[in-house]
Protein backbone atom coordinates (compact mmCIF):
# COMPACT_ATOMS: atom_id res chain seq x y z
CA UNK A 1 0.00 0.00 0.00
CA UNK A 2 1.56 3.32 -0.56
CA UNK A 3 2.12 6.42 1.21
CA UNK A 4 -0.55 8.02 -0.23
CA UNK A 5 -4.15 7.66 0.40
CA UNK A 6 -5.46 7.68 -3.26
CA UNK A 7 -9.21 7.67 -2.53
CA UNK A 8 -9.07 10.96 -0.74
CA UNK A 9 -5.82 12.42 -1.06
CA UNK A 10 -4.74 12.11 1.87
CA UNK A 11 -1.13 11.44 2.71
CA UNK A 12 0.50 8.59 5.80
CA UNK A 13 2.45 10.41 8.39
CA UNK A 14 5.51 8.76 6.76
CA UNK A 15 5.29 10.07 3.30
CA UNK A 16 4.75 13.69 5.75
CA UNK A 17 7.64 13.01 7.32
CA UNK A 18 9.60 12.75 4.20
CA UNK A 19 8.42 15.80 2.41
CA UNK A 20 8.96 18.27 5.55
CA UNK A 21 11.81 16.68 6.56
CA UNK A 22 11.34 15.46 9.92
CA UNK A 23 10.14 12.43 11.60
CA UNK A 24 6.97 10.79 12.55
CA UNK A 25 7.79 11.31 16.08
CA UNK A 26 8.09 15.22 15.47
CA UNK A 27 4.89 14.79 13.74
CA UNK A 28 2.94 12.73 16.67
CA UNK A 29 4.53 15.00 19.37
CA UNK A 30 3.29 18.38 17.48
CA UNK A 31 -0.51 16.79 17.66
CA UNK A 32 0.19 15.82 21.17
CA UNK A 33 0.75 19.44 22.34
CA UNK A 34 -1.24 21.31 19.87
CA UNK A 35 0.62 22.70 17.11
CA UNK A 36 -0.61 20.37 15.04
CA UNK A 37 -4.57 19.32 14.57
CA UNK A 38 -5.18 15.86 15.62
CA UNK A 39 -5.90 13.98 12.21
CA UNK A 40 -9.40 13.90 12.20
CA UNK A 41 -9.59 10.95 9.17
CA UNK A 42 -8.07 8.17 11.60
CA UNK A 43 -10.05 5.94 13.41
CA UNK A 44 -8.67 4.30 16.65
CA UNK A 45 -5.57 2.06 15.50
CA UNK A 46 -5.57 3.44 12.20
CA UNK A 47 -3.04 5.32 10.14
CA UNK A 48 -2.91 8.98 10.54
CA UNK A 49 -3.66 10.77 7.67
CA UNK A 50 -2.97 14.25 6.58
CA UNK A 51 -4.21 17.17 3.83
CA UNK A 52 -2.21 19.07 2.05
CA UNK A 53 -2.94 21.96 4.91
CA UNK A 54 -1.64 19.84 7.04
CA UNK A 55 1.70 19.68 5.41
CA UNK A 56 1.48 23.14 4.93
CA UNK A 57 1.24 23.96 8.24
CA UNK A 58 4.11 21.77 9.57
CA UNK A 59 6.47 23.27 7.25
CA UNK A 60 5.61 26.54 8.55
CA UNK A 61 6.00 25.64 12.18
CA UNK A 62 9.64 23.80 11.29
CA UNK A 63 10.25 26.80 9.42
CA UNK A 64 9.54 28.99 12.36
CA UNK A 65 11.03 26.89 15.19
CA UNK A 66 14.70 27.14 12.52
CA UNK A 67 14.20 30.84 11.76
CA UNK A 68 13.80 31.85 15.24
CA UNK A 69 15.68 29.09 17.27
CA UNK A 70 12.97 29.39 19.89
CA UNK A 71 11.67 26.52 21.99
CA UNK A 72 8.51 24.40 21.56
CA UNK A 73 6.87 26.51 24.03
CA UNK A 74 7.59 29.93 22.60
CA UNK A 75 6.71 28.40 19.08
CA UNK A 76 3.00 27.32 20.36
CA UNK A 77 2.81 30.83 21.68
CA UNK A 78 3.49 32.20 18.66
CA UNK A 79 1.20 29.82 16.57
CA UNK A 80 -1.32 30.62 18.91
CA UNK A 81 -1.32 33.97 18.78
CA UNK A 82 -1.55 33.75 14.53
CA UNK A 83 -4.40 31.58 14.69
CA UNK A 84 -6.20 34.25 17.35
CA UNK A 85 -5.22 36.41 14.40
CA UNK A 86 -6.69 34.21 11.83
CA UNK A 87 -10.09 34.29 13.77
CA UNK A 88 -10.05 37.57 14.29
CA UNK A 89 -9.72 38.46 10.47
CA UNK A 90 -12.41 35.53 10.07
CA UNK A 91 -14.75 37.48 12.34
CA UNK A 92 -13.86 41.18 10.80
CA UNK A 93 -15.06 39.41 7.33
CA UNK A 94 -18.00 38.26 8.70
CA UNK A 95 -19.16 42.01 10.20
CA UNK A 96 -17.26 42.18 13.05
CA UNK A 97 -16.10 45.38 11.24
CA UNK A 98 -19.59 46.32 11.93
CA UNK A 99 -20.13 44.83 14.85
CA UNK A 100 -17.38 45.00 17.15
CA UNK A 101 -14.60 46.95 15.65
CA UNK A 102 -12.39 48.48 18.14
CA UNK A 103 -12.38 45.08 20.16
CA UNK A 104 -11.41 43.24 17.11
CA UNK A 105 -8.71 45.72 16.57
CA UNK A 106 -7.58 45.56 20.13
CA UNK A 107 -7.14 42.14 20.31
CA UNK A 108 -5.11 41.50 17.22
CA UNK A 109 -2.70 44.37 18.71
CA UNK A 110 -2.52 42.49 22.03
CA UNK A 111 -1.48 39.41 19.66
CA UNK A 112 0.85 40.56 17.32
CA UNK A 113 2.64 42.46 20.36
CA UNK A 114 3.51 39.42 22.51
CA UNK A 115 4.47 37.76 18.99
CA UNK A 116 6.74 40.50 18.50
CA UNK A 117 8.18 40.97 22.18
CA UNK A 118 8.95 37.04 21.58
CA UNK A 119 10.95 37.78 18.08
CA UNK A 120 12.73 40.95 19.89
CA UNK A 121 14.13 38.85 22.93
CA UNK A 122 15.77 36.62 20.32
CA UNK A 123 16.89 38.99 18.50
CA UNK A 124 18.37 40.63 21.74
CA UNK A 125 19.76 37.30 22.71
CA UNK A 126 21.36 37.01 19.09
CA UNK A 127 22.57 40.17 18.89
CA UNK A 128 24.58 39.54 22.14
CA UNK A 129 26.12 35.92 21.06
CA UNK A 130 27.18 38.37 18.42
CA UNK A 131 28.85 41.01 20.75
CA UNK A 132 30.40 38.37 22.34
CA UNK A 133 31.49 36.83 19.26
CA UNK A 134 32.95 39.57 17.90
CA UNK A 135 34.88 41.18 20.99
CA UNK A 136 36.67 37.95 21.04
CA UNK A 137 37.53 38.24 17.64
CA UNK A 138 38.96 41.84 17.85
CA UNK A 139 41.28 40.13 20.87
CA UNK A 140 42.50 37.53 18.70
CA UNK A 141 43.50 40.01 16.17
CA UNK A 142 44.99 42.01 18.36
CA UNK A 143 46.76 39.31 19.34
CA UNK A 144 48.11 38.00 16.50
CA UNK A 145 49.15 41.92 15.39
CA UNK A 146 51.41 42.12 18.24
CA UNK A 147 52.78 38.88 17.80
CA UNK A 148 53.54 39.51 13.61
CA UNK A 149 55.41 42.63 15.10
CA UNK A 150 57.64 41.30 17.58
CA UNK A 151 55.79 42.72 20.84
Amino acid sequence: MSATDTTSGLLRIGEVARLVDTTPRTIRYYEEIGLLPASEERESGRHRLYTDADVDRLRELLSMKDLLGVSLDELKALVEAEDARAALRNEWRRGGEETRPREILEEAIGHISRQLALVRSRRAQLEGLESELSGRRRELRERLRRLESGK
